[in-house]
């Protein structure tokens, strides 16, 4: 991976961006994004949309989203402790003894969540499962006065952010979900940027607020109105302990991006995909999916009239921990199959199915 691109992604991945708090990461994309795109846009939404080639005849969107899960302030108690409620899926057990931010107004307060220690839990509440009411951020204030100047209600929290190597060319950091597919899309539209013979029209989205709902995909794509649309997000990999391979399916970190096949996929959009992978010999994976995928893909196929969508995942250990992994090759190789993609489509193309 060139290092101007990786540097992208490694100042994505320490800049915070919890849902509907997106506003720091899109600075990032717009400025990143204007160093190639024809125009570079934000809607009253927040997402952020990088044109290339616009005149082009075949509109073609790709989307990423930027937000990650996180927590809200809701409560500063009269000893200084902080309570909160999720953004997001959280699974609790996660959370206990991380090292957290809160991101104020006046910048980032570190903070610690926690719970009662183990050696004062009765034994019913060991056997309980952890319940988010049970923990608490403390930011070291000395009561809730001095609490209260540094942080408001309303307030976003998220893990301590950054990003660490390990072998293999693998990294790992808690908001890898999504900001691998929000650099995929970016970094396929500079790489289609400088390709000859341009015929499409592509609209690289960094979308918001797809952890609470899939928002920002559905009211970008419904300006951008593509013909054809496809989403990138990381998928869950399956070659680590405990996960079933034969119910989820097979899929490697380092082995390439995830093509999905499904009644969400567009036949034409997936057969495209996999043959510019075949001709260009970029390793890929494919994975199904019988049912309304739970990420963008979703709301851009059913947006307007329907559009032709796709999905292409980065394998990801871990999600929505503070240890995601991911392959940077896998990335790299996402972002190449993509752009391949762009540079396939001709005028004549028909990606109704059947047609």
């Amino acid at each position: 991976m060139e290092s101007e691109p990786f540097n992208f992604l490694e100042r994505m991945l320490i800049t915070p961006s919890p849902s509907g708090y997106e506003a720091p990461v899109q600075s990032l994309v717009r400025e990143y994004a204007a160093q190639f795109a024809d125009n570079v846009e934000t809607d009253f939404h927040g997402n952020v949309i990088a044109g290339v080639q616009t005149s082009g005849k075949t509109r073609v969107m790709m989307a990423g989203h930027c937000d990650q899960i996180g927590l809200l302030v809701t409560q500063i108690d009269e000893m200084g402790f902080i309570r909160c409620q999720t953004i997001g899926g959280w699974d609790p057990v996660q959370l206990v003894g991380q090292k957290m931010s809160i991101w104020t107004k006046n910048g980032e307060i570190p903070a610690v969540i926690s719970r009662k220690p183990i050696h004062l839990l009765t034994d019913a509440e060991r056997k309980a499962a952890i319940q988010l009411k049970d923990l608490w951020l403390d930011i070291g204030a000395k009561d809730q006065p001095e609490a209260k100047k540094l942080v408001q209600i309303g307030d976003p929290v998220t893990l301590q952010l950054g990003m660490q190597k390990m072998q293999n060319n693998l990294v790992f950091g808690p908001k890898m979900d999504d900001t691998t597919g929000v650099w995929v899309v970016i970094e396929a539209a500079r790489r289609y940027s400088e390709m000859d013979k341009k015929n499409c029209a592509v609209y690289a989205v960094s979308t918001v607020q797809e952890e609470i709902g899939l928002r920002g995909a559905r009211t970008s794509a419904y300006g951008i109105d593509p013909q054809i649309g496809i989403a990138v997000d990381v998928t869950h990999a399956t070659d680590c302990p405990t996960i079933d391979r034969g119910e989820r399916g097979e899929v490697f970190l380092g082995r390439g991006p995830v093509i999905y096949r499904g009644p969400n996929m567009n036949p034409k959009v997936v057969d495209r995909l996999i043959e510019v992978a075949e001709q260009n010999k970029i390793p890929y994976q494919l994975a199904a999916l019988g049912r309304a995928a739970p990420n963008d893909s979703n709301a851009i196929q059913t947006t307007r009239a329907g559009v032709a969508a796709g999905l292409v995942a980065v394998p990801n250990r871990y999600m929505h921990s503070a240890v995601e992994t991911v392959s940077l090759d896998d990335c790299d190789h996402a972002a190449t199959l993509l752009a391949k993609f762009l540079h396939s489509i001709q005028d004549k193309d028909d990606f109704r199915p059947g047609m």
